[in-house]
């Protein structure tokens, strides 16, 4: 057993014996005896080794939090109230633990004046539609994404829309808006049948699953410009997710993704240990099912994987774990800025309003948040690719994921490396490990 070390981390795979490089997240092959060798290294020699691959150098992250960043992305809260009764709702049933309300017309106005005023020509900006349930308030949706795109082309911009929807309330000609403006759409689903039925219940308590399929049926036919993507809640009431995948790919989803539920406002269908150590094997069991229709060469839109392909192909090597904070802003129904759509109306992450922009709160988060200053994030192997975990739900909760997070990066190099030898082309070109 190798000791974990901060700077690299050994792996092996019928190919041989491999190592990340944690600065950079470089992947090199490795003759047999390196790891054992390396263990046996103090830390001045482990440090003397890595220069002699080349591997020295400024750091690519240093300790510095990025400041003056524009607002480049921004999820509107466009309603506030929700029409299901989902038991671990993030946002306390849809209203965020406040009363139930729509956002006005001025406030996503404002929201979208204050990406253009602050996005450089030829630049993209993103604006996400969530809630509660965003299609209650459909004809603000209408609205911004028309004032959104007539703004973007006056200033010479590209943007890009998304919403996130529970799919109860679609209508046929939500698939030709969606389309027409090349919607990125998430339908939330836990599950097949009943197992979603009994997370994500209406307000009467009646299943939800056969309403939901029959509504995005026109979405699935429609789309090109629009992709449709599945996303589903992991709990420990849903975990049959070899199952899941297969029968939403089947459907004819563009994506579909597994999110682990960390935490809920009132603790219920939080996973635990036991939980983790489960989901890692299903999680896996899915990535075999990737791995087998890649080198046969067909697509199989398990999005978990194939982000974990492109991050680990490129090198993604971040201080954080998204853009919350940074370029990406949450904003409530009453135009407050929050880090992002999980904080809404939380004042963990309240950093100002949408009409005067960020406020200093900001520049304390990205100074709190920056792995190097997380415990134990920097001393540990996978803090470049994994950021530190979700801020709202370290925050509120801890770290309990951190065992699974480094067990799905130890399996996905270990596939990075198969498929980087089965099927090169399919990272489009020869792929990038290396020999060292």
């Amino acid at each position: 057993m190798i000791p974990a070390t901060a700077e690299v981390h050994f792996f092996e795979t019928d190919y041989g014996h491999h190592m990340l490089a944690v600065d950079g997240s470089r992947v090199f092959d490795v003759p047999i005896d390196v790891a054992a060798r390396f263990a046996g290294l103090d830390e001045s020699g482990q440090r003397a080794y890595l220069d002699s691959m080349g591997l020295d150098g400024e750091p690519f992250i240093d300790d510095t939090p990025p400041t003056n960043m524009p607002v480049r992305s921004l999820s509107l809260a466009v309603a506030q109230k929700c029409n299901l009764a989902c038991t671990y709702c993030y946002a306390s049933g849809g209203d965020f633990g406040g009363p139930a309300r729509n956002m006005g017309w001025e406030v996503a106005r404002a929201s979208v004046d204050r990406l253009v005023a602050e996005a450089e020509p030829g630049t993209r900006i993103n604006l996400a539609y969530l809630g509660g349930e965003p299609l209650i308030n459909r004809a603000l949706v209408h609205r911004v994404t028309e004032y959104a795109t007539a703004q973007a082309q006056s200033n010479d911009l590209r943007v890009g829309f998304s919403i996130t929807t529970n799919g109860t309330l679609l209508r046929p000609e939500d698939a030709e808006f969606f389309e027409e403006n090349g919607f990125a759409v998430t339908i939330s689903l836990d599950g097949i049948g009943q197992v979603h039925d009994r997370l994500r219940p209406n307000r009467g308590g009646r299943g939800s699953y056969d309403m939901i399929l029959r509504r995005i049926e026109p979405l699935l036919a429609l789309q090109q410009n629009m992709q449709v993507g599945a996303r589903v809640t992991v709990t420990p009431h849903n975990m049959n997710l070899p199952e899941t995948l297969e029968e939403f790919v089947r459907m004819g989803f563009h994506s579909v993704g597994f999110s682990p539920m960390l935490a809920s406002p009132n603790g219920r269908n939080e996973l635990d240990r036991d939980d983790f150590g489960e989901m890692l094997n299903q999680m896996i069991l899915c990535g075999q099912a990737f791995e087998t229709a890649v080198k046969i060469g067909r697509r199989y839109p398990f999005s978990n994987m194939s982000a974990a392909m492109q991050e680990i192909h490129r090198g993604t090597h971040r201080p954080y774990a998204c853009g919350a904070g940074a370029g990406y802003f949450g904003v409530s129904a009453d135009g407050g800025l929050f880090a992002c759509h999980r904080f809404v109306e939380d004042d963990a992450g309240a950093m100002g309003n949408v009409f005067d922009g960020p406020d200093l709160r900001r520049n304390q988060w990205l100074a709190d948040r920056h792995v190097h200053g997380q415990s134990p994030c920097n001393t540990c192997w996978a803090r470049y690719l994994c950021g530190g975990g979700c801020h709202h739900e370290v925050i509120h909760r801890g770290r309990p994921a951190c065992d699974y997070i480094r067990g799905w990066l130890h399996y996905c190099l270990q596939a990075y490396v198969r498929l980087s030898e089965a099927r090169p082309d399919y990272f489009g070109q020869t792929a990038k490990h290396a020999t060292a």
